[in-house]
């Protein structure tokens, strides 16, 4: 039975293998991505859910807060027909901040300048967030539990901020909601490295639940009620785009998520194919990390899962403390006390590597691949003998996004 795995920006295996090996092949929705995005941020905004038209909710000197979700998809071209969207409706360009983070500023992800009039790139205010800049950051309150709740300056100064998101299934890790976007994006560091805890893995965990209602308090205590999410489509495509009342929108676009990504599978394999798709803004540790959840939960006890993937950057911190290691629980005991920034996709593939042998087909050196106890495939062929020695598989495509259930479990 023939079956294709996509992965990267367009690298693809054929495998074939025998009837009744395959026992599902999901993650991919059922819809044709949006092939006019900016066409559909216009619309979302001038027809917003329960609120008014983003041009009747502005004055000519209202400042106007962009805050941007990392690694937003199509972020470039979201943003600047907001921004086009915001100046036709009166707001004075001078008035319009684009807050984005450092890392997507470094990878150049998400610049909207070139899709904007170079008068307008004049005018607009880009911020790259810094968040160990302590003079940058305003209090905003503290939490039940004491912690400050800081936030970049521009926002707590705006008097609009429109949070701009990717939508994700709830469990997804690192995802926190709505207005994520917002915070703990834009806060700084102690706080960042508070939701980056490894114990935030457990969604059903109180660690979790306690994170999620902080992001949901800062969201109330802005005053944020208008936001606009993106739920996003294979290879960093979009399947579409919501816009207005905050509360509306969640209920929507988990809707949409739910149809376009949930599927399910009839038991668990000895083999789980997971591939990430798109260019190199999908191509992250952090997807990596949430491709090996979703294989993780669908492979048998002492299976395999196999990740296919483009990913060239270099392993952060966390990773590094799991290469060479003594023993993986000592360096999750360091990563959990240090929080660097790539702490979870590093508890992820721990927590996998307890279960499962895990294979990685990828542009990584084969040598780091292999010190982070990780089987290193060498090209689609290395895939395929792979697949063939073992009596059955799931194919699970665009694993970051993918929610996959058992059926025996339903």
């Amino acid at each position: 039975m023939p079956s294709i795995v996509r992965y990267g920006a367009d690298a693809s295996v054929h495998l074939e293998l025998s009837d009744g090996v395959v026992l599902a092949e999901c993650g991919t929705p059922p819809l044709v991505p949006l092939d006019d995005p900016a066409a559909a941020v216009a619309r979302a905004l001038a027809e917003p859910l329960d609120y008014p038209p983003l041009a009747q909710s502005t004055t000519p000197g209202d400042r106007v807060v962009l805050a941007l979700e990392p690694g937003l998809p199509q972020a470039g071209e979201i943003t600047a027909t907001v921004v086009r969207s915001l100046v036709d409706g009166g707001v004075d360009p001078d008035g319009v901040v684009v807050l984005r983070t450092r890392a997507d500023v470094e990878a150049g992800w998400g610049d909207p300048r070139r899709w904007l009039a170079d008068e307008f790139n004049e005018r607009i205010t880009f911020i790259t967030h810094d968040p160990t800049a302590r003079n940058e950051m305003a209090f905003l309150a503290s939490t039940e539990a004491g912690e400050p709740s800081l936030l970049n300056r521009a926002i707590t100064d705006a008097d609009l901020v429109l949070p701009i998101g990717c939508f994700h299934d709830p469990t997804a890790a690192g995802y926190h909601g709505i207005h994520g976007p917002v915070f703990p994006t834009f806060s700084d560091r102690r706080t960042l490295e508070r939701f980056r805890s490894p114990a935030s893995l457990d969604v059903q965990g109180p660690h979790k639940q306690k994170l999620l209602q902080e992001v949901d308090h800062v969201g109330w205590l802005l005053g944020v009620s208008f936001t606009i999410q993106v739920v996003p489509g294979p290879g960093g495509s979009l399947l579409h785009v919501l816009a207005g009342e905050a509360g509306s929108v969640r209920r929507r676009a988990r809707e949409l998520y739910e149809a376009a990504w949930r599927c399910s599978v009839p038991r668990r394999a000895s083999l789980v194919v997971a591939a990430i798709e798109g260019s190199s803004t999908q191509q992250t540790w952090a997807n990596l990390g949430r491709a090996l959840d979703a294989a993780n939960s669908l492979a048998e006890d002492g299976g395999a899962v196999a990740v296919c993937c483009d990913l060239t950057a270099k392993p952060g911190a966390a990773m590094q403390r799991l290469v060479g290691a003594r023993s993986r629980e000592a360096a999750l005991k360091k990563i959990r006390k240090e929080r660097p920034e790539d702490a979870l996709p590093a508890a992820q593939l721990a927590r996998t590597l307890d279960r499962v042998r895990v294979y990685l087909l990828s542009r990584l050196d084969s040598a780091l691949v292999e010190d982070l106890d990780v089987v290193p495939i060498g090209g689609p062929d290395e895939l395929i003998r792979l697949a063939r020695q073992h009596q059955t598989c799931i194919l699970l495509s665009n694993a970051p996004y993918a929610v996959v259930g058992l059926e025996e479990n339903a």
